[in-house]
């Protein structure tokens, strides 16, 4: 992989944010779920995540997560989504979602 600058890493917008809403999303080509995303004064946010192997909707609700933010808007389906929740590849291939170890105000960045 390429390395790059941390001015490059400075033009990716990760901020933490909180689940609010959580829906199946059957018309998805992979199995995935309809977020929206409260990012506090960057309001609210919606994404498709494919990460129904080891999170159900309400089990999503209130829970903290890390995105980008700076993305252009991507059509999934008759879904926009605005954000790319972060995970990482658990041991069987799926996704994990990243948290903050700590309380941090929606909206607040990565650095």
């Amino acid at each position: 992989m390429a390395s790059i600058t941390y001015i490059d890493f400075e033009k990716v917008e990760i901020r933490s944010g909180r689940v609010v809403r959580a829906e199946p999303f059957p018309k998805a080509k992979k199995p995935a779920y309809r977020l929206w995303i409260d990012f506090g004064e960057f309001g609210l946010k919606q994404s498709s995540a494919q990460i129904t192997s080891h999170y159900s909707c309400p089990d999503l609700i209130g829970r903290a997560v890390l995105a980008v933010t700076n993305f252009p808007p991507r059509q999934v389906a008759d879904f926009i989504s605005e954000v790319l929740v972060l995970g990482v590849v658990g041991p069987d291939n799926d996704v994990v979602l990243i948290k903050p170890d700590f309380e941090v105000p929606p909206g607040s960045r990565v650095l």
